[in-house]
């Protein structure tokens, strides 16, 4: 019996990505170099593909001592000092900073002036040494509160005004959790939710709908192929999603992994992936599960 094998259409870099590789691709075919800081998408082949056009990956101690040359900055975005140095060191910066992101750091900013006004604290929902989670703290001179669970709200002040904001590539049913969580605090310390809490639901709306989509998707097949790199805190996410609604999901890496599986018994495969997962490779992953299911002879 032939199964059935099927990538979600859906999956894919997000639009963030997929400009940062489309910048990035334009200047290597243009020049043959280009520098990125930090690695441009969180998916090892992918990168692997850009490196041998020339990328170069830097981290930021090997940035401040550049001079003359130009740098991409990642979607993810980084720190106003970021751009200082670049000005500083004669470094043409190609911006590949996502517009949802660029647009989130500007209302943090705003949200720090207010509470510079008014009192109270900005919190942000995202993940410690995240590379967007750490920009969006340097837009309030490193005051913000970065909060990943519950144990975190212990440095919040709940009677006064709080600020809440997300890294944008977070669990959306989680961060209604956690702001539900902090308006019964702030009730408990005597305040009013309504008062106190400025809720921004910064989370990308792609990255919700992946959520949706996923759902859906992991319900309709005997075993899904989760594609991602384990560096990609989306793709750990999106997986654990995937994981929760199909229990014969498989976290997938590269084509080896495939040799692990059995695909006995199984008559439907669903192949999907994170934000930084490309599409050429999803459709390897594809053409190498139709030969070890046995729909084509090795």
């Amino acid at each position: 019996m032939k199964v059935r094998i099927e990538i979600n259409k859906g999956s894919g870099f997000c639009f963030g990505v997929q400009n940062a590789v489309n910048l990035a691709e334009q200047e290597l075919h243009r020049s043959g170099n280009l520098y990125s800081l930090g690695s441009i998408v969180h998916n090892k082949v992918e990168l692997d593909r850009l490196k041998s056009m020339g990328l170069n990956v830097i981290d930021y101690e090997q940035f401040r001592k550049l001079k003359n040359v130009k740098v991409l900055i990642r979607a993810h975005g980084e720190p106003p000092d970021i751009y200082k140095i670049a000005h500083r060191n004669n470094i043409e910066l190609i911006d590949a900073t996502c517009p949802i992101v660029s647009q989130l750091q500007a209302r943090i900013r705003t949200g720090y002036q207010k509470t510079k006004n008014i009192g109270g604290s900005v919190v942000i929902y995202g993940k410690q040494n995240h590379p967007e989670a750490k920009a969006l703290l340097a837009q309030t001179e490193g005051k913000a509160i970065l909060v990943n669970n519950q144990s975190d709200l212990d440095k919040i002040n709940f009677k006064n005004h709080i600020f809440l904001y997300s890294q944008t590539t977070m669990n959306s049913k989680e961060y209604e959790t956690i702001l539900s969580v902090i308006a019964e605090k702030i009730t408990a310390s005597g305040g009013h939710p309504d008062q106190l809490l400025h809720v921004n639901r910064t989370i990308c709306k792609q990255i919700i709908n992946r959520e949706s989509v996923l759902r859906k998707f992991a319900c309709n097949y005997d075993m899904i192929l989760f594609v991602s790199s384990k560096e990609s805190s989306n793709g750990r996410m999106l997986y654990q999603l995937c994981k929760s609604i199909n229990r014969k999901s498989y976290f997938i890496t590269n084509l080896q992994d495939l040799v692990k599986i059995s695909f006995n018994n199984v008559s439907s495969i669903g192949i999907c992936g994170a934000t930084s997962t490309p599409q050429w490779f999803l459709e390897k992953i594809r053409i190498r599960t139709e030969e070890l299911s046995g729909n084509k002879r090795k």
